[in-house]
């Protein structure tokens, strides 16, 4: 079972950094050269310049981890960042509309401690999601650069009863620490909550029920595979990290938000997918044998396929319907499972059901894009439906054909974590992100 505790957590004090809403930012993985030049503007403490500092010219090979690490000891010295008194959790409550609809909701969880274990039979935490090397290589040098995690993984777990939840409110009922609202319009609050303090049986009852059972990985696989890299790397060095007597090391864990995924509903966007280099041939002839695999229905113009996929939820993941649009016009698919069948040779249940394992599968089968073809960049991926057929109108990049997903069920994706199997790349979406820059955690004790 996992193993999850309280801890003192570096935050930025307001009264030396200024503005909190200035100083927090996306996590590094959605920041791209544009928004990284937002942040680094709109201040001069913004956690950006620690969690994807910029490259400069002239540059030597990791210059940019070490001003990130200068960066953080200079702001610990000057009360930029000061570390919390005692362990506790760290409440987390954000609410947001939800994209593609007027729908509006909101989600609590809390950041604690997650200790790091191997993946695989047995572990308490469950990945479902396949890595690649150069992500973590790149936070792989930044960790070991600045000894923190500036930003969490994301785990799952389950209390049907919702008593956690129930719990996590009432910590919540007083004023936040941290009050903030990001570009996308998401509210972020944060309370710290000592383990030690009034709340010291609630907490401890929440730890309890979000270790009952294994953690699956939301969001975060490369943060978490890095962090065991680490992790062995301070075991081999005989790191001095290690706190009290008996104690393990601090860098035997890993930052992590816990999110209830029973009783509160949690948002996962689409990630559709866009097939470049077929032409016009490529595009017939997976036209040609889509029935083999769909029953394929015609839409009659862009409209009506983008009114059938821009609202999230509409139609429930994991039924099958892929939405399909090139520059002779759009169908709708519906998965003829049977024809599947014999396709799907690896995996189990859960996975082969996905509509992810499903489009990756016809793709292979009906164009020949198989994983190597897929790594070399025959597909791009955006969130947005509309960016997706412009992208194919356009012949950007050579596209020629996108596809259109409903949301993975995040029922699913427990359930393909629990089987022992990893889902394709760019499977999940998890929405709202966890801010990078709320609380940070140092391998210390």
């Amino acid at each position: 079972m996992p193993h999850l505790r309280p801890f003192r957590a570096l935050r930025f004090d307001p009264a030396v950094a200024g503005d909190l809403g200035a100083v927090v930012c996306p996590p590094y993985d959605v920041i791209g050269p544009e928004l990284q030049r937002k942040l680094l503007d709109r201040s001069p403490v913004n956690a950006v310049r620690i969690d994807l500092p910029e490259s400069l010219p002239g540059d030597e090979p990791g210059a940019r981890y070490r001003r990130a690490s200068e960066q953080l000891a200079a702001w610990r010295e000057d009360g930029t960042l000061r570390l919390d008194d005692e362990p506790g959790i760290y409440v987390y409550d954000q609410a947001y509309a939800v994209p593609g609809t007027r729908a509006r909701r909101s989600q609590i969880g809390f950041f604690a401690r997650l200790r790091l274990e191997e993946l695989g039979p047995g572990s308490g935490v469950l990945p479902h999601e396949r890595t690649l090397s150069a992500p973590k290589e790149d936070r792989y040098l930044l960790m070991r650069a600045t000894r923190v995690n500036t930003s969490p993984i994301v785990g799952l777990f389950d209390d049907p009863g919702g008593e956690s939840v129930r719990a996590m409110r009432a910590m919540a009922a007083t004023p936040p620490d941290l009050d903030v609202t990001d570009d996308d319009g998401v509210r972020h609050r944060l309370w710290y909550v000592p383990a030690g303090g009034p709340h010291s049986a609630a907490v401890a009852s929440l730890i309890a029920t979000a270790a009952a059972r294994p953690i699956a990985i939301a969001d975060g696989h490369h943060r978490y595979e890095t962090a065991l890299r680490y992790r062995d790397e301070q075991r081999a060095a005989a790191s001095t990290a290690a706190g009290a007597p008996g104690e393990e090391p601090a860098s035997d864990y890993v930052l992590t938000l816990f999110l209830e995924s029973a009783s509160q509903r949690l948002t996962v966007l689409s990630t559709h997918r866009i097939v470049r280099g077929l032409g016009e041939q490529g595009v017939s002839a997976f036209m040609a044998r889509a029935p083999e695999l769909f029953e394929v229905r015609p839409v009659a113009d862009r409209v009506e396929l983008e009114a059938a996929f821009v609202p999230v939820d509409a139609v429930p993941g994991g039924e099958g319907r892929i939405g399909l649009w090139t520059r002779a016009g759009g169908a709708i698919l519906r998965a003829n499972r049977s024809a599947f069948a014999p396709l799907l040779s690896s995996g189990g249940e859960a996975l082969c059901g996905l509509d992810v394992t499903l489009l990756q599968t016809a793709l292979d089968e009906l164009c020949g894009i198989d994983r190597e073809a897929i790594a070399s960049g025959r597909l791009a991926y955006t969130k947005s439906v509309p960016e997706a057929l412009d992208i194919v109108e356009a012949a950007t990049d050579g596209a020629d054909m996108a596809f259109l997903l409903d949301p993975t069920p995040v029922a699913q994706i427990a359930a393909v974590a629990a089987d022992g199997d990893v889902m394709p790349q760019k499977s999940t979406y998890f929405y709202p992100k966890a801010l990078s820059g709320l609380i940070i955690n140092a391998h210390e004790w």
